[in-house]
């Protein structure tokens, strides 16, 4: 009697475990239904993007060409001209087919929606009110105009591949800037990013924020002649320079740099050099100030001068592109590699844009540059106004390091140069 009640109350355990076991397998199926039926798409399109059959992003591409207002220049950041042009080079790279489902993207808009991006720096929602195309579609154009630019383009920027081109970029340097045996002016920024996913500190820089290093060589004409795009925020800012495929062509004399050169007006003969700010470290070929607070009238206060004069240019090229390019004017919200091909894009449009014939005056206006009057009085560049609010870009990190004598040498010679035979009337 005892065992058939023992089995009664296991037989009874046993279906009470499974009237639970299937009513938790139940309720996870009817959960599962819900979410696929709240991620099922409730409507093809939305109606703004519909909306384009009326009025799109072409048809207003066509009202900001109509008369002399300039807006598609403000609108694209250069002339219809140079926008038809960069059409005609990445057109068959970017352009789509239609399908049996909808059409494509003309090659003009997504064009338009990536130089309004580089222009504005609004965000991708924003931009897809405005050309009435999704935010995943404004994302792809955005990365794959800026890919195409960059191959299209990429002959933009090229070192000297001689020592005469190299002299070339010398005479301008001492005609323009006063400054004899010069190459170029080089500088760096960290572009300030969103936090990449699982990167740690790897990003993180000396200002508490994450970035990658743009770092340049700039000529006499406001110029790019190389840049290196992309190192991690945390690395040293001398070990980013370091690491550029410029400084080991320097290191190792594959530069074909000219040999030394002698100084107008004298017998001294000096090597070529690029000019630098305190945060990289002094070389044979590599100009620095001196450290300190000098007289006036003493020989370092005077090469101090004439070297900022000469590294001006960068700062200009800097600033004119970051005021021109707004996306640079908060942290770039994008996984590194986009942020590194967005950067590489805008300086190889700031060497397009200032060298056409179109485009020159609308991306520099009269006013733009540093300017100095009769007296070596600097009058800064209208750039500079804009720089309160730049919260995406900053120099780099100065750190205190040894110099060789030889380069102390060739610099004091510099100094020396410039309080005698190379003195300016000012």
């Amino acid at each position: 009697m005892a065992s058939a009640r023992d089995q009664t109350q296991v037989a009874a355990c046993a279906a009470a475990y499974f009237v639970m076991v299937s009513g938790e397998y139940l309720k996870e199926k009817l959960t599962q239904k819900e979410k696929r039926k709240s991620k099922e798409r409730r409507y093809w399109m939305h109606d703004i993007y519909k909306s384009r059959t009326r009025y799109n992003a072409t048809n207003l591409l066509q009202d900001l060409r109509q008369g002399p207002s300039n807006k598609f220049q403000n609108f694209c950041r250069m002339s219809a001209t140079d926008f038809e042009y960069l059409i005609q080079k990445i057109g068959p790279i970017i352009s789509k087919n239609d399908t049996n489902m909808r059409k494509c993207i003309p090659v003009q808009e997504r064009l338009a929606v990536t130089l309004r991006f580089l222009a504005s720096g609004d965000s991708f929602k924003s931009l897809s009110y405005l050309f009435r195309f999704s935010v995943q579609t404004v994302s792809r154009c955005v990365q794959e105009v800026c890919k195409a630019l960059n191959e299209e383009l990429k002959s933009e920027i090229t070192l000297p591949k001689n020592s005469s081109d190299w002299k070339k970029i010398s005479l301008e340097f001492n005609e323009k800037w006063n400054f004899p045996n010069c190459l170029g002016a080089i500088d760096g920024k960290h572009v300030v990013i969103q936090c990449p996913v699982g990167s740690e500190t790897e990003y993180y820089n000396y200002k508490g924020t994450f970035s990658i290093v743009l770092m340049a060589v700039v000529n006499a004409n406001y110029g790019f002649t190389f840049v290196d795009i992309g190192c991690q925020g945390r690395i040293s800012d001398s070990g980013v320079f370091r690491n550029t495929s410029f400084f080991k062509k320097l290191d190792a004399n594959d530069l074909l740099l000219p040999d030394e050169g002698i100084l107008l007006n004298t017998n001294v003969s000096l090597p070529y050099v690029f000019v630098v700010d305190k945060a990289f470290a002094l070389s044979k070929n590599i100009m620095k100030p001196y450290s300190g607070v000098h007289e006036k009238g003493n020989p370092k206060r005077i090469f101090n001068y004439r070297l900022s004069r000469a590294r001006r240019v960068v700062e200009n090229v800097f600033g004119i592109m970051t005021s021109v390019f707004r996306v640079f004017r908060g942290p770039i919200l994008l996984e590194p590699e986009k942020v590194t091909e967005i950067t590489m894009t805008c300086t190889l449009l700031h060497n397009f844009l200032r060298r056409s014939k179109s485009s020159s005056s609308i991306y520099t206006p009269p006013g733009i540059f540093d300017n100095e009057d009769n007296d070596g009085i600097i009058i800064p560049g209208s750039w500079r106004s804009e720089q309160n609010n730049m919260r995406s870009m900053f120099p780099l990190q100065t750190v205190a390091r040894k110099s060789s004598l030889d380069a102390k040498t060739v610099r004091d010679q510099f100094s020396n140069y410039f309080v005698t035979s190379g003195k300016v009337p000012w």
